[in-house]
């Protein structure tokens, strides 16, 4: 019944933190530290544009960022909240040029390390991407991309759906201005249209099982907890990566800059998940071809979107990978 009726809902995103920054909706967040002696260089968390950003901070003992800080490291998130209506101008330009630097800046005062690492986690790692691409001396020690697409020919039923040849974007934006949650969540229902039923009966088969519940409380809750899409960004998506491919071509062009990702030269780790549905694995893999980088390792995960940064495998296989690959080159 606690189920069925939300009671007592899971607590999520219940890290200590502090707001450092805030622009619009956005917010930087600085997690208070556990350990006495931290990594010089910060870690930077930065978010996708479609859903909130707790997937990272799920709940205590199962939280990516709780378990930097007790390894060590000094983590901060780029949040880029909830759009509002007259947000729906806000394009890659914005984020990019503008918000990425800014918060990048306000590390860099209150750390007073000129250095970051940056983990972005799915269009996170291709902001990161756009980022680092476009300012070749930008601060940034490490890169960590998570489910990261980057060749939009392999996106799947996503790339069918959007075929210009039916699919009247202007139209769609110009109507609605952010493009409304419901929307982008059902797109990733029709993916798999019996997952929802196929999870509520593994859900009746494990009540029994407390800690079974809580999980699927928790991931449910997040997955459910969708966010608009800001529409000129969502405009900018769909015509310059998913029509024409143009990041993976070389020719993607932001406010005039060209991004040029062979002049991203630090290391960098690429993680991926086989089965991920959202961010297909043919969309993901070619991620560490496009970078100059000399130092790249790919991690392939056996999972999904999600259990790629917060599931089981996450917790026992990604994390301390991610730990030893950053703590080696953050002092």
């Amino acid at each position: 019944m606690d189920v069925i009726l939300d009671r007592e809902s899971p607590v999520v995103g219940a890290t200590p933190k502090d707001i450092l920054y805030a622009k619009g909706t956005q917010r930087l967040y600085r997690y208070r530290p556990v350990t006495d002696e931290v990594y010089r260089i910060p870690v930077v968390l930065v978010m996708s544009l479609i859903s909130k950003p707790y997937i990272l901070d799920l709940s205590p003992g199962q939280s990516l960022v709780e378990y930097l800080l007790r390894e060590g490291f000094d983590v901060f998130m780029v949040d880029w909240g909830v759009p509002r209506p007259e947000d729906s101008h806000l394009g890659l330009e914005y984020y990019v040029l503008d918000a990425l630097p800014r918060n990048v800046e306000e590390v860099q005062k209150v750390t007073g390390e000129r250095e970051i690492n940056i983990l972005g986690y799915c269009m996170g790692g291709l902001l990161g991407l756009m980022y680092n691409g476009i300012f070749h001396d930008a601060p940034v020690a490490n890169m960590v991309c998570a489910a990261t697409p980057v060749d939009f020919d392999g996106m799947g039923l996503f790339r069918r759906w959007s075929d210009r040849r039916w699919f009247d974007l202007d139209r769609l934006v110009d109507s609605l201005g952010n493009i409304p949650p419901d929307l982008i969540f059902r797109s990733f229902e029709m993916l798999r249209p019996a997952q929802r039923w196929a999870e509520y009966a593994r859900l009746l088969d494990n009540l029994h099982n407390d800690l079974y519940v809580k999980h699927w409380r928790l991931f449910n809750k997040w997955v459910y907890d969708q966010i608009p899409f800001p529409g000129q960004a969502y405009r900018q998506l769909i015509k310059e990566l998913m029509w024409e491919n143009k990041l993976m071509k070389g020719q993607l062009n932001i406010g005039g800059r060209m991004v040029d990702t062979k002049g991203i030269t630090c290391p960098l780790l690429h993680i991926m998940a086989e089965y991920d549905h959202i961010a297909p694995f043919d969309s993901t893999q070619p991620l560490s071809t496009l970078v100059g980088s000399e130092e790249k390792e790919d991690i392939i995960l056996k999972g999904g979107h999600v259990s790629l940064i917060a599931g089981r495998n996450a917790w026992t296989r990604v994390w301390p990978q991610l730990s030893q690959w950053l703590g080696e080159r953050s002092v």
